[in-house]
């Protein structure tokens, strides 16, 4: 019983293992085969054909052995019965006698396995068609005093050793199956291994891609991953030179352009007559001074930027941070908007608490002016981890609402906004990111929506 639950246990798991690899494979046909699945199938491959080949050869040995065994029983049956029929040959009785007997016995037991012959070869007794499939046949001489009187040839049936042998199968199965169960567990390790440096490698280089110039590269372990590592990285150190530049005022002019453009435009308008006309006059020196307004903003925004990114937090000190989650509430409230708070105990980080307040103050303010109308926006702080190395401090702001999928990879970029004509500059997000690496930590899209967008600021717990 127990090695029938083996056997099905087997089978069920190369069942599942086929499904899997079935499944891999048909997903590779549009995203391409991972190392690990190649890796994987590698040794898949190799194992299966050596374990394929070992169920082979036993069954062939399985196969002989039962031959030879029924060969050797049906070789000693066979010179015992013609001792046996040479003593009673010797002492009278002749071949076509014993046939007789043979005959009459033949009738109480249908399972004799006997042929008689004269020494002629006919055959004067028959039980047993020797061609039967699954048998072997042994001939053994007659012997009365020195001459051949005749020969005895005996049927052996080969299946039943055949069956006696075969239950050594299921043990060859289970050990298959084991066999198949260490090379996925080796080749999922191996796998792993070998493509957790170039993952790690991957996501270094989608971060460098998305604006994150002071990325850190992760080690590298091997000549060739060591090699390619440097060269992103070389490349990373690139981006911040003249070709970062370049886009940056690039950025920056297109950002400009409009603020510039609305006040050329006014003072034209006023130049060429619309001073004498109050009411005009007052609506284009609105328009100026709103666009002042928004060129000031960003130049500011863009001085905040430079200045963390170049210089990072200069004076860190203890920093709590439930009271700058509070005040930011405050500051929402009193410009009429609702924001939920939610603070655990003991959120305390290491940091510059101006640039910690400025990073949620603009976190608050991406929910409000980017959620729904209706709806509330929410800031949650709590801490994770003990009092050791490793505990962090999560900031998490939510609103109702949907970040447009084509923005989401570029969120925390320079210039990214999707709220331009209501004076926003696109240097929000990009800002509370640079805070975040200023202070060891991490700024990310945690849900983009419907119903609800989360943002999360994750620190080091001080």
């Amino acid at each position: 019983m127990t090695r029938l639950v083996l056997v099905t246990l087997g089978a069920i798991a190369l069942m599942l293992l086929f499904a899997l690899i079935a499944a891999r494979l048909v997903r590779a046909r549009t995203a391409g085969l991972s190392i690990r699945m190649q890796v994987f199938i590698a040794l898949a491959g190799i194992v299966g054909a050596f374990a394929f080949g070992l169920g082979l050869l036993v069954l062939d040995r399985i196969d002989a052995r039962a031959t030879l065994l029924a060969t050797e029983a049906a070789r000693d049956e066979a010179q015992a019965i013609a001792r046996f029929f040479g003593a009673e040959m010797a002492a009278g009785a002749s071949l076509e006698q014993i046939a007789r007997t043979l005959e009459r016995e033949k009738a109480a037991d249908a399972g004799m396995h006997l042929l008689l012959t004269d020494p002629g070869g006919r055959v004067v007794f028959g039980g047993r068609d020797p061609k039967e499939t699954g048998t072997v046949t042994v001939d053994a001489p007659i012997l009365v005093e020195g001459r051949t009187a005749g020969a005895v040839r005996v049927v052996k049936p080969a299946i039943v050793m055949r069956r006696l042998l075969a239950d050594f199968a299921p043990t060859v199965l289970i050990i298959s199956v084991v066999l198949g169960a260490v090379a996925a567990l080796a080749a999922a390790v191996i796998g792993r291994a070998i493509a957790t440096p170039i993952e790690a490698l991957t996501t270094f280089a989608v971060r460098v891609s998305e604006g994150e110039t002071s990325a850190v590269p992760p080690v590298a372990h091997g000549r060739e991953v060591k090699r390619l590592t440097q060269a992103i990285d070389s490349m990373r150190r690139e981006l911040e030179g003249r070709p970062f530049l370049e886009t940056f005022a690039a950025d920056l002019s297109h950002e400009l352009k409009n603020p510039v453009a609305a006040v050329r435009a006014s003072a034209e308008i006023l130049d060429e007559g619309a001073l004498a006309e109050p009411e005009e006059a007052r609506r284009f020196v609105a328009r100026i001074r709103e666009a002042t307004v928004r060129i000031e903003t960003l130049l500011g925004e863009i001085l905040s930027l430079a200045r963390i990114e170049a210089r990072g937090i200069e004076e860190a000190s203890t920093v709590d941070i439930a009271q700058l989650a509070r005040a930011a509430v405050e500051a929402a409230k009193d410009r009429g908007a609702v924001v939920n708070l939610g603070v655990d105990a003991d959120v305390v980080v290491r940091g510059q608490a101006v640039w910690l307040a400025r990073a949620i103050e603009n976190l608050v303010d991406n929910a409000i002016v980017h959620g729904q109308p209706s709806g509330t926006a929410s800031i949650g702080v709590r801490r994770e981890g003990g009092r050791g190395e490793g505990a962090r401090v999560h900031i998490v702001v939510t609103s109702p609402g949907a970040v447009p999928r084509h923005v989401q990879p570029r969120l925390f970029r320079r210039f990214v906004t999707t709220r331009s004509s209501g004076g926003g500059t696109g240097l929000g997000l990009a800002i509370v990111r640079a805070v975040a690496e200023a202070h060891a930590g991490r700024a990310e899209l945690l849900r983009a929506g419907p119903p609800e967008v989360a943002f999360r600021l994750t620190l080091p717990a001080a």
